[in-house]
């Protein structure tokens, strides 16, 4: 009988740690081209007048799954997001650092992670932004966020005469 019981808690545990392996959002492809996939966004933001929004950051990072939580879980976040950019999820881990890109970008990775660079629709770096200056209590402020997607968004950077 002992045997069965231990049996039974060693498959409970077994079970329960790979529930919480395989139920952890995965954003971040390590195997993923950066390089490429950033191109092919630029390539449809150009065609679609929006500007590129790289979230750069990690799978190991609580603060990258949690921005993306939060304006996923967020509607006016999300569609405000869907509407002006493309997004780029761009990995940085041991697997794969993407220095290449990292140092394109002019080493966004000094201010952390999360950390946010937009892209026009010619690829061009237009803004930079440390996530923390986005943050409120321990989390991300949907005000916040909000904001800072409308600063940067085409309409934003548009001259005043053809608004």
């Amino acid at each position: 009988m002992k045997k069965i019981t231990l049996l039974l808690s060693c498959l409970l545990i077994f079970a329960a740690g790979f529930a919480q392996t395989t139920s952890q959002p995965k954003l971040y492809d390590p195997a993923a081209n950066a390089k490429e996939d950033i191109a092919a966004a630029v390539k449809k933001a150009a065609a679609s007048g929006k500007h590129v929004f790289l979230q750069m950051g990690g799978n190991w990072c609580g603060w990258c799954i949690a921005f993306d939580k939060l304006v996923k879980s967020n509607d006016t976040l999300k569609n405000y997001l869907a509407s002006n950019y493309e997004v780029v999820h761009v990995n940085y881990s041991q697997e794969n650092k993407n220095e290449a890109v990292f140092a394109s970008l002019a080493h966004p990775e000094r201010f952390g992670f999360p950390v946010f660079v937009i892209l026009d629709g010619k690829g061009q770096r237009i803004h930079t932004q440390n996530s923390e200056y986005l943050e409120e209590g321990k989390g991300h402020s949907s005000k916040k966020v909000l904001a800072f997607f409308k600063h940067w968004s085409p309409s934003a950077l548009k001259p005043v005469a053809q608004k």
